[in-house]
């Protein structure tokens, strides 16, 4: 009998925690935003090539400041006056210049008090409840009406990427709190008061780094397969390539999350790739951000991550930038699913999964009765969808090679009428032919427990694991 593998327990907490500063899912209407690929793309799956991931051309940058209703002070010259005090200052041009044209750092202003409802309405209320920080309820609304806003275009050199970004988002935060606006991040869809763009944009940085978690957002989603896929959205700031990881279990979207972080910080700490296709990441030599804290153990890492990195697929929604892909064919396994697994093990020290060997007894089959009447409640909740981010496990017999049964736990990623297709969280012990991370189909009929587990972190169900817990707290 298992209990929920020990190798998911305590990245589950770690998800949450993950989920609510970064791994923010993708709403229905963001996921099915129009807009073309790059042009430039290279081909999907060809490895990235060895050196800098830094973009040779220069970068560009979006902010807008949006008033609800009307400033406080003019805005281009509030710009203007903020421009004029500060030290090294973009130069402030009549128009966008062309890519070859940016040798130093520069800007454009549009103060738009005409087209904004038309061209750039301020983000709507379902927006603004998952991507507006520091936002009251009556602001939000405010915003809606809005028709006045100050469009920044940020361009420098690419060497110059870090700097001339801090002086960006310092001059946007300036002119934000002189006039009285709301800030906008055009790359990362996000919406910010002044207070929460210092907070989050500008003191997040330290010996001219930023701490990359506080400047970007990573969208996650269900794909078609019922697997997440996750990318992030802001790295072109910074004249990098965007990162994206796909077909993985919502169940394990905090280690996840952690990589991701892991790997754009170390670019934007000027890592550079030292085989095509391939990069070591040690979470451990990061000098920036939240990945360096010392209690969590999971961001800690205890060995360097293998990764293997292809040009991205583009989809619907993704950002006009380079798409770097993380894979997982350096570790081995007979799939991709348990190629992850290995990686996560290996990087992230995760214990192996633990067998209990419990007789079903009256106290545990009431507590499982208990848990197989909500299977119908669940069968239909799973059809209707689930929320991005949640998932639920179940625990079902597999045959074991002497004719007994290893209960184990499988993620639902299918379930009509009575067959659940799903994906092994554990590893079998007595089971041959398969592994974790392979998909399996059980039946519900023989379904012993479950475990639901929201978005927001709250589970439900394992009532035969309580049973099982108490048992082994009461040896002790």
């Amino acid at each position: 009998m298992r209990l929920p593998p020990k190798s998911l327990r305590p990245l589950l907490l770690a998800a949450l925690l993950l989920c609510a500063r970064a791994l923010a899912p993708l709403p229905a209407f963001a996921q099915a935003q129009q807009a073309a690929a790059p042009a430039t793309a290279p081909k999907p799956g060809t490895p990235v090539p060895a050196g800098s991931p830094l973009q040779a051309g220069p970068v560009h940058a979006q902010f807008a400041i949006y008033y609800a209703p009307r400033p406080k002070a003019d805005p281009m010259a509030t710009l203007r006056s903020r421009l004029a005090k500060l030290g090294d200052a973009p130069k402030l041009l009549a128009s966008l210049p062309k890519p070859s044209e940016v040798s130093a750092p520069v800007l454009f202003a549009n103060w738009n008090t005409t087209t904004v409802q038309q061209t750039y309405r301020a983000p709507e209320m379902e927006m603004l409840q998952r991507f507006g920080h520091g936002i009251t309820r009556e602001q939000a609304e405010a915003l809606q009406g809005s028709s006045q806003a100050l469009i920044i275009d940020f361009a420098h050199p690419s060497k110059l990427a870090l700097p001339a970004m801090r002086k960006a988002l310092e001059l946007t935060l300036q002119v934000a709190r002189d006039t009285n606006g709301f800030v906008w991040d055009e790359e990362t869809r996000e919406l910010f008061a002044p207070d929460e763009w210092q907070k989050r944009r500008v003191d997040s940085w330290a010996g001219g780094i930023p701490d990359i978690a506080s400047q970007i957002v990573i969208h996650a989603y269900q794909a078609d397969n019922k697997l997440a896929r996750a990318i992030t959205l802001g790295m072109g700031k910074f004249g990098l390539p965007d990162v994206v990881v796909s077909q993985f279990s919502w169940s394990i979207n905090g280690p996840m999350g952690t990589l991701v972080n892991g790997f754009a910080q170390a670019m934007v700490e000027g890592a550079q790739i030292a085989r095509p296709g391939q990069f070591d990441l040690d979470l451990r030599t990061l000098k920036q951000g939240g990945l360096r804290d010392p209690k969590d153990k999971e961001a800690k890492g205890t060995t360097p991550a293998r990764l293997s990195l292809v040009a991205g697929t583009w989809e619907s929604g993704d950002p006009r930038n380079r798409l770097y892909e993380i894979g997982f064919d350096r570790y081995p396994g007979p799939d991709r699913s348990a190629q992850q697994v290995a990686l996560l093990k290996s990087t992230f020290g995760a214990a192996d999964d633990s067998v209990s060997r419990v007789k079903h007894n009256e106290e545990i089959l009431a507590a499982s009765k208990l848990a197989r009447a909500q299977l119908p409640a669940l069968r239909d909740a799973f059809a209707k969808g689930l929320a991005p981010g949640e998932y639920i496990l179940v625990k079902a017999p597999f045959v074991t090679r002497s004719g007994g049964n290893e209960w184990m736990w499988v993620e639902v990623t299918g379930w009509k009428s009575d067959a659940i297709d799903g994906m092994l969280k554990n590893e079998p012990v007595e089971v041959a032919d398969l592994h974790a991370g392979q998909m399996v189909k059980v039946s519900q009929a023989k379904v012993f427990d479950y475990m639901r587990r929201y978005a927001d972190g709250r589970e439900e169900g394992n009532e035969t694991g309580k049973v099982i817990q108490r048992g082994v707290a009461g040896k002790r």
